[in-house]
């Protein structure tokens, strides 16, 4: 029986809704990751699982800075002192996409101590754990420059680019698969887009079409007993009827507003035989992401009202936004100071946003033409506006009768 960890996208450097942490002078929204890393790695060493597979984007960039590859390198080092191998896959934040750049996770393959695997080129390798052997096919993000360069492909568009990394990939996958030995635990980790994944938060603002897609049936192949992505933020199983599991373990903490009702943590896998592999999702402490909505009553006071809304959560140490809505003509005469001094608790207040409502402006009736006469005008003009329908008759008559004296008046001007 052998039994790992498998997590992903820690991001290190993401410091959106936060301040300075004044005892560590640190960001506390990288405390927050680090809490998160932490609290996984805690799990492993209770479990005395055999592996540790980090699915790629140790940082938000490729190049982090000093702080962040120190805390990054004390959290993984904990793994090293428990006699915990560490599978480490680098992904499309860590990688610089430049040719001949080292990326932000070269450092651990180059450390002169044991226990630390780095995946930055595709390979197969074996690793010899506490309880047996596991085969290990690493995939990084397939970056661009890594197929584009070769001259071959100079004429090709974008997409195809694209597509034919796909394809190399897969090719690459299928081959390595079929050189394993089935009697062994095996498993694919790679920083991949699954055709059928579900983005969430800021990935959705990602142009889906710029990554080569994997289809699952290209993945969860044989003799793979579990396949350990990275690259999307929220967990989930893409071959949930079927063996091995195609486990994309989501983010570490929430990123954004846009992940705020998601669970976030990592998978806990043990493969007990070959064909007999169980994984379940173990969640980690995370910040509170609250989003206020509150649509507000002309009638009663208006910087009551979001009070009221905000004592109906608890927004201790959360990451909170307030959206209020206005109704057309409403002055705002919100107090942002006291609705501030309400938000003490919070860790950080986003902002107090106001949305008004404005009226719908009416089109000016379509069958309307300038070389119409006065009365037929005026007829379709008050046809359009409900509010006249009883008085259109007469109101068009008095326009009519200011219009013969107007024409009146320049006569006996001209006279």
């Amino acid at each position: 029986m052998i039994s790992f960890i498998h997590t992903a996208d820690i991001h290190f450097g993401v410091e959106n809704y936060g301040k300075i942490d004044p005892q560590t002078g640190v960001h506390t929204r990288l405390l927050d990751f680090e809490r998160a890393l932490n609290a996984c790695i805690d799990y492993a060493i209770e479990q005395n699982v055999d592996l540790f597979v980090f699915a790629g984007d140790a940082y938000k960039t490729a190049n982090p800075s000093p702080t962040q590859q120190k805390l990054l390198m004390k959290c993984l080092f904990r793994l090293y002192q428990a006699g915990i191998a560490v599978i480490i896959v680098v992904g499309n934040h860590d990688n610089p996409l430049s040719f001949g750049k080292a990326t932000s996770l070269d450092v651990f393959g180059n450390i002169p101590i044991d226990g630390f695997h780095v995946v930055s080129k595709p390979k197969s390798f074996v690793v010899n754990t506490k309880n047996g052997p596991i085969q290990i096919v690493g995939i990084p993000w397939p970056a661009r420059n890594n197929i584009s360069i070769n001259t071959k492909h100079v004429l090709k568009t974008a997409t195809e680019i694209t597509e034919c990394i796909s394809q190399n990939v897969a090719h690459l996958i299928e081959k390595f698969a079929t050189e394993l030995d089935p009697a062994i635990p095996a498993i694919l980790t790679g920083h991949l887009t699954v055709t059928s994944g579900i983005f969430s938060g800021s990935e959705k603002r990602a142009i889906f079409g710029n990554d080569p897609v994997f289809m699952p049936s290209q993945l969860a192949i044989a003799p793979f007993d579990y396949v350990a992505l990275g690259h999307l933020h929220r967990y989930q199983n893409l071959n949930p009827n079927g063996y091995p599991a195609l486990v994309y373990s989501g983010s570490i903490e929430r990123v954004d507003f846009g992940e705020r009702k998601e669970d976030k943590g990592f998978c806990h896998i043990i493969i007990h035989d070959k064909g007999n592999t169980e994984h379940k999702f173990i969640t980690s402490p995370m910040r509170k992401f609250i989003q206020i909505d509150c649509q507000l009553k002309p009638e009663e006071d208006l910087t009551q009202q979001l009070i009221n809304e905000i004592l109906k959560h608890d927004i201790t140490e959360a990451v909170v936004k307030i959206i209020y809505r206005l109704p057309m003509g409403v002055t705002d005469n919100v107090n942002l100071r006291i609705i501030q001094e309400n938000c003490q608790q919070a860790m950080y207040l986003v902002g107090v946003i106001p949305i008004r409502e404005f009226e719908t402006r009416q089109n000016r009736a379509q069958n309307m033409k300038v070389d119409m006469d006065l009365y037929s005008l005026l007829n379709t003009y008050f046809a359009a506006k409900p509010e006249f329908s009883g008085k259109r008759e007469s109101l068009i008559e008095k326009a009519l009768q200011l219009q013969e004296s107007l024409d009146n008046q320049e006569i006996e001007n001209e006279g």
